[in-house]
């Protein structure tokens, strides 16, 4: 009996869902508890285990943490669809965080899901002399505002950057993300749309993936959203302008650098990264020198630079290239 081209096709459909239902089953997601998860123990070989992604804003700041702590720890990275695939809804990568998020923090097999809380975390486990942590009541509520202030929050921070500074940057990294994603194969892109359980990231890649860098920053939506980042960020950079001179520095705390200025120190780093630093320092001498500090720390190369990304050079020079040439939008600061 001769199979004719229709049920060939209907049986290759069948076998396509089969395969889908087949490993979506296993690559359930769904959002996860902040914090120590005690009731886990996942396999490991030293006291600390880092999922990180060399990209990933909260992985830096968990990075620079460990360095300024001296705490060693085996490092396993984890492809983000903008730095290759997406191995964050990997089959095995699921077994570490439902939730496929980086970072994950592993303590003797437990992990702590969240960046702010591993920094927390990590400071309640090492820190027994307040290297990082002030010992003053009012230096305390300042530093823990400030981790607050740079933590991401929710599930779309994009639509909510005045409520962090760490909200803001999202909006603030969609050149880089169109820079990145342009380099990676459409295929990839699309398993997000299958297995990622925020359809919309996925969508939003693939768009940005279609328009290319120059072409993806026209439309009005594109530039709303931008720039809703640059005026939530110029707030955050105002109080902390202010903060940095109330304290006298050179840090956020005053002479004792804290958790807070992990957090801040990633954040500009990533303004850095695409580009935005003359937008956001310029008028803004003492975060100038706030950032010239930090960067001058161990840390900033162990958690920071040690990580550069091929992908993120490139975005960041594809930027800088776009603006010289005059092609980057009016309605968008540079």
């Amino acid at each position: 009996m001769t199979l004719n081209f229709t049920t060939i096709l209907l049986m290759l459909l069948l076998l396509g869902v089969a395969w889908f239902l087949w490993e979506k089953s296993r690559r359930k997601t769904y959002s996860v508890a902040a914090g120590l998860q005690s009731n886990i123990r996942l396999p490991y070989h030293q006291v600390w285990t880092l999922y990180h992604n060399p990209f990933s804003l909260c992985s830096k700041k968990i990075r620079v943490c460990l360095a300024e702590y001296n705490v060693p720890y085996k490092s396993v990275p984890i492809d983000l669809i903008e730095t290759g695939r997406y191995q964050n809804i990997s089959r095995a990568f699921l077994k570490v965080n439902p939730g496929a998020t980086v970072p994950v923090l592993l303590h003797n097999g437990s992990p702590i899901y969240e960046s702010h809380e591993q920094l927390k975390y990590v400071a309640e486990q090492v820190d027994s002399e307040g290297l990082l942590v002030p010992r003053n009541a009012e230096q305390l509520a300042i530093m823990e505002h400030w981790v607050d202030k740079t933590s991401l929050i929710g599930d779309d921070p994009i639509a909510a950057p005045r409520e962090t500074a760490g909200n803001a940057v999202p909006g603030l990294t969609i050149p880089i993300f169109a820079s990145m994603i342009a380099r990676i194969p459409t295929y990839k892109i699309i398993e997000g749309l299958l297995f990622h359980r925020i359809k919309q990231r996925a969508v939003f890649f693939l768009v940005m993936k279609v328009a290319g860098l120059q072409k993806f920053l026209k439309p009005k939506p594109v530039n709303d959203i931008i720039n809703s980042a640059i005026e939530a960020m110029s707030g955050h950079l105002d109080e902390l302008e202010e903060q940095l001179r109330n304290s006298q520095g050179p840090w956020i705390c005053g002479t004792q650098f804290t958790l807070a200025d992990v957090g801040m120190m990633v954040i500009l780093d990533r303004l850095r990264e695409g580009n935005w630093l003359n937008v956001f320092i310029a008028e803004r001498p003492v975060i100038e020198d706030y950032w010239l500090a930090l960067q001058e720390r161990d840390s900033f190369r162990a958690g920071c630079e040690d990580f550069a990304h091929p992908l993120v050079v490139f975005a960041t020079e594809q930027i800088i290239e776009l603006k010289k040439e005059g092609l980057w939008p009016a309605s968008i600061p540079q």
